[in-house]
């Protein structure tokens, strides 16, 4: 069947429409799990015959991976014409909500399921797909290389600082010429794993000195702006001289923002880059339920604010969806992560791909 290529990019804004597309019903052909797909090659793989797979599936959420998922979906199309696949990039907060309440098959989040956060303990599992620096983006003519220390961020996002040429942010760029110029900060309005994980950072490297908290949400001072996802922050930044804000790099790169070199745990200033996020991935520990927190990690070439992202999926399907389901995932995780680089994103590492194959299995489809 021909994909609904529109319903694909929708935006949270028609929150109506939204909804009432995500109450339709999926619909798939029936018969037992035997059919699914496995890992490999779509084009040749023993065991991989992704053309049987048929239906809808509808997913919500992250907008962090959102450029990841949208040409995937694009590339999965070609080896899975009969099965369509919509993801809406609403945020983190509003696709767990959405998974939890049943209105679509699984979720795109950047930061963990609290309780009340959308679906309950023991009835999903985190699948890790790819991650991402976060970058700090600012707009700064004549600035074109700003450094920015841990604990500057942490005084600058809570308002301590609040000029250019403020001495501590001097200290980081002693041969800069920084304008006495008001720092406008930008953020996420809506709930956001971006957020989530831009303060769990702030919180490492601040301590106590970082009084905001963590969260898909925070009280931001009075006096900052926010936009909607990823694309709205980057807006702000975009139009607003003397602006700073975090934005993944993927939208950062596509709005052409400059972003700042940041210090690592080792001392070294690292600009955002893939290789800084995977150099991040390789020094996480992941933990059985395959969530893992690559921020403030150790090395020299780290770039220290990378964030992980997953697919939330439930951990039981009618049979024909869990197939879909798992059909999908599974493309995602091998076909897929070579998509990964080419939108900005760090695929997974070879032993943490392999971990989230088998938690793909672990779905049951009856």
């Amino acid at each position: 069947m021909t994909r609904n290529v529109l319903s694909r990019r929708v935006f949270a804004g028609a929150a109506a429409l939204a909804v009432a597309a995500l109450v339709l019903a999926g619909c798939g052909d029936s018969g037992d799990d035997s059919d699914t797909p496995g890992a490999g090659s779509s084009s040749g793989a023993a065991g991989s015959d992704y053309s049987k797979l048929t239906g809808e599936l509808k997913a919500s959420g992250a907008s962090f991976p959102n450029a990841f998922y949208q040409k995937s979906l694009d590339e999965f199309e070609k080896v899975a014409p009969d099965l369509a696949i919509t993801y809406n990039s609403t945020g983190s907060g509003t696709g767990k909500k959405e998974f939890g309440a049943g209105l679509t098959d699984f979720a795109g989040s950047d930061s963990l399921v609290k309780d009340g956060d959308g679906p309950k303990a023991g009835e999903f599992l985190y699948i890790p797909t790819v991650a991402a620096p976060i970058t700090v983006s600012y707009n700064l003519p004549g600035v074109a290389d700003l450094k920015l220390s841990g604990e500057v961020l942490v005084k600058i996002f809570q308002r301590d600082i609040k000029t250019w040429d403020d001495a501590a942010i001097k200290a980081d760029n002693p041969t800069a010429t920084l304008p006495a110029k008001p720092i406008v900060v930008a953020h996420r309005s809506d709930g956001s794993g971006t957020t989530n994980n831009f303060t769990k950072y702030l919180a490492k490297v601040g301590g106590a000195a970082w009084k905001l908290g963590a969260g898909d949400t925070v009280a931001w001072p009075a006096d900052t702006q926010g936009g909607d996802k990823n694309t709205g922050v980057a807006q702000i930044i975009k139009q607003s001289e003397g602006a700073i804000g975090y934005v993944d790099l993927s939208d950062a790169t596509a709005s052409n923002l400059v972003f700042a070199s940041i210090k690592n745990k080792d001392g070294k200033f690292v600009k955002a880059s893939l290789a800084g996020a995977t150099a991040a991935l390789a020094g996480a520990t992941v933990k059985d339920d395959l969530t893992y927190d690559p921020l403030d990690a150790a090395g020299a070439e780290t770039y220290p604010i990378t964030a992980p992202t997953y697919i939330l999926a439930k951990t039981k399907y009618d049979a024909a969806k869990g197939k879909n389901v798992k059909g999908f995932l599974k493309w995602l995780l091998t076909d897929g992560q070579k998509l990964a680089e080419g939108v900005n994103f760090a695929k997974l590492p070879d032993t943490l791909q392999t971990k989230a194959l088998a938690q793909v299995e672990k779905i049951q489809a009856a």
